[in-house]
Order: structure tokens, then C-alpha cells, then sequence
């Protein structure tokens, strides 16, 4: 993971369970990405959470990205 994504994003067994969240936060990378597949801006994402700033969620969809880049994927809707 980038310095920069390591700056924003953070997995800690004690926090949510291991998931990866917004640094100092309970806010996972799950969540925001069901938010913006939900329809969410990134506006919107920092209005109901005006603790996190949109440099952050832009960081979660990013770490969420390069999660992708490693891993499998599999087909879908066959």
C-alpha cells in the first residue's frame, strides 16, 4: 500500500473487527464503497460524515481499488 493510502486507510484487529477503516475512525472502506454504489457523492459522503475529509474517501476507493488489483475475480451473473 502507498505512503499516501497508508496515511488514510488502516486495518487494526481491535478496530471494526480487522477491517480496513479511516484512520482514526469506525468508518470502513466498506462502507464508503456501498455508499457510492448506493449513488453517494463524495460530497454527499462528507456531509453525513463531516469528520472525514473528501481527500479520505477518495483514499478508501483507492485502497479499495489496488485490493482489486491483486486479487481474483470471478465471473458473475452466468
Amino acid at each position: 500500500m502507498s505512503e499516501e493510502l497508508n496515511r488514510h486507510i488502516v486495518a487494526d484487529p481491535s478496530v471494526m473487527g480487522g477491517k480496513p477503516v479511516i484512520r482514526g475512525t469506525r468508518i470502513s472502506v466498506e462502507s464508503i464503497l456501498e455508499k457510492v454504489a448506493e449513488g453517494e457523492s463524495i460530497d454527499q459522503i462528507v456531509t453525513e460524515h463531516p469528520y472525514i475529509s473528501p481527500e479520505e474517501v477518495r483514499a478508501a476507493l483507492a485502497y479499495a481499488a489496488s485490493v482489486f488489483k491483486n486479487d481474483v475475480v470471478y465471473e458473475v451473473g452466468a
